[in-house]
């Protein structure tokens, strides 16, 4: 699943360290989750985005449409 994590995590100026911390994951989630590798659970997706305060919808893309 595509998204723009790592874009809005670089707008704030915030490691991905600081972006675990937010979100109450491990560093390497976040990594797995901005490179692609993992998708992350429903809950997370929605932590993600009330942390940067916007729809799920415009920080993940399902590539299926």
């Amino acid at each position: 699943m595509k998204n723009r994590l790592k874009v809005l995590r670089a707008e704030r100026d915030w490691s991905q360290a600081d972006l675990a911390e937010r979100l109450k994951v491990s560093r390497q989630a976040v990594n797995a989750i901005e490179t692609g590798k993992h998708d992350p659970s429903l809950a997370l997706a929605f932590r993600i985005s009330r942390l940067f305060e916007i729809p799920a919808e415009e920080v993940f893309d399902d590539e299926a449409g």
